[in-house]
């Protein structure tokens, strides 16, 4: 069985974070570790969202007894996510180096490390503080295999206007690392770009009036799944978008705030009739 070591956040009544990608990742029979850096009764953006950061010392501990068991070198996925301090985000970048470092069997695949810089978004701006922003950028993101932010984030990393596929391929390309932004915009469609030395693609599908929060979470881990299970990077970025479209369009028919995701369990596992592929390079 796969394994995934996911750092985030773990939000009780909300489907964000680390917790969401836990109920994602579990339809592909990939088994997760969650390491919360925050336990919040809900998501901040409904209000005061109860609870605390974790301490980073417990961060540590969590980390240090998962490497005490063996399962660095079992780990086959890594998804960070939202940080509350710059101490957590060493505590990851450290915990990333120590699963590739692992010594693996002859033939056991490397993991694969998708960071989702979770910083900030348009319209809101910077959502954690500046030294935390510095630290996911300057240590996570060098870590990563794919850099997973959102049109607003990649701007803030790059300096580099990303209002239309064009400008977010061009930004993409400047952080020298596969790049998978979402929240592109063309037109009546909203958008994942994946971008590599190789190709780019877009899955773009009818941008909805609104969707529930966590939809950043749940892409980045239905994509690292769809890698898992081996697909090519143009099938994985279809399925993921499919999956994250059809969550949001079932969330809009069924009147729910939050994402469905494990009523969706079946349909994460399926490409989306309404995702539109495009070969960008």
């Amino acid at each position: 069985m796969p394994l995934a070591l996911v750092i985030s956040s773990h939000v009780a009544a909300s489907r964000v974070g680390g917790t969401a990608q836990a109920q994602a990742l579990a339809p592909f029979r990939i088994d997760t570790m969650v390491v919360p850096t925050v336990l919040y009764g809900r998501h901040p953006g409904w209000g005061a969202p109860g609870g605390a950061s974790v301490p980073v010392e417990a961060i540590e501990g969590m980390l240090d007894g998962i490497e005490a068991n063996g399962l660095f070198a079992q780990t086959d996925l890594v998804l960070t996510g939202y940080f509350a301090s710059a101490a957590q985000v060493r505590a990851a970048a450290r915990a990333i180096d120590a699963v590739r470092a692992a010594p693996r069997e002859t033939g056991v695949r490397k993991p694969i490390i998708i960071v989702d810089p979770t910083i900030g978004d348009a319209g809101k701006g910077l959502y954690v503080a500046a030294d935390v922003a510095d630290a996911v950028i300057g240590e996570l993101v060098p870590r990563a295999d794919i850099v997973a932010p959102n049109a607003w984030e990649l701007q803030r990393m790059t300096g580099a206007e990303t209002r239309d596929p064009t400008q977010a391929l061009h930004a993409a390309r400047l952080l020298g690392r596969p790049v998978m932004v979402s929240s592109v915009q063309r037109g009546g469609e909203i958008g994942v770009i994946y971008a590599d030395k190789k190709e780019a693609w877009l899955a773009a599908h009818p941008r909805a009036d609104s969707a529930p929060k966590g939809t950043g979470d749940l892409l980045s881990a239905l994509f690292g799944a769809a890698l898992i299970d081996g697909l090519t990077t143009s099938y994985a970025l279809a399925r993921a978008v499919g999956g994250v479209a059809e969550t949001i369009s079932a969330a809009q028919i069924w009147n729910v705030a939050e994402l469905p995701v494990v009523a969706m369990a079946q349909r994460l596992k399926a490409a989306s009739p309404t995702v539109r592929m495009e070969r960008l390079i």
